[in-house]
């Protein structure tokens, strides 16, 4: 018998005011078993800190040609190419020929510092990459918002980020570990 997959529907309004992109986005996340919710709210946040028309999940983890999440320009390019998680340089690599930028977004405390440790030097001569790390307490305090239905306010001001709902207030800092380079 198969677990339970749960059906998240997450609605951000989003005030950006370092890139003055001010919209509401409304869509559902399949919550599959084996994902914890931090894997969940690191999803959410990647797609909140580059929010656009455009950006869009995708199939999922399935999928070893595509990105958790990106954005395509009209003519079917890559924009944006965003990766949940610790990847590997070669996945890298080909992700950085086929986008105009690629943002891997860490989310597990420690073996994220590891990982950047072991990689840093090969990531480091990726000129289209930014790597950026996701607070562990701000994971877990947004983790313990988790609903069914979400209604999320999102400000993003001077790379500050407050994420609010009904209850609560969570602020933090990304880690910037590495910047695209222009």
């Amino acid at each position: 018998m198969g677990s339970k997959v749960n059906i998240l529907r997450v609605n951000l309004n989003i005030s950006d005011l370092d890139r003055n992109y001010y919209q509401e986005h409304k869509f559902t996340i399949a919550h599959q078993p084996p994902e914890t919710g931090i894997y969940i709210i690191a999803r959410i946040l990647a797609f909140t800190l580059n929010a656009h028309e455009r950006l869009v999940y995708t199939k999922g983890t399935d999928t070893k040609h595509e990105p958790a999440i990106w954005q395509k320009d009209l003519t079917d390019a890559i924009e944006s190419w965003i990766e949940i998680g610790e990847t590997d340089v070669k996945r890298t690599r080909k992700a950085c020929s086929r986008s105009k930028h690629v943002i891997i977004y860490t989310y597990k405390e420690g073996s994220s510092a590891i990982w950047w440790e072991n990689k840093s030097s090969k990531f480091n001569l990726l000129k289209n990459l930014s790597v950026i790390s996701l607070p562990a307490q701000a994971l877990e305090d947004l983790a313990l918002m988790i609903d069914r239905t979400m209604e999320w306010q999102c400000t993003i001001q001077d790379r500050h980020v407050w994420i609010i709902n009904n209850d609560r207030t969570v602020e933090f800092d990304p880690i910037i570990l590495k910047e695209q380079e222009l």
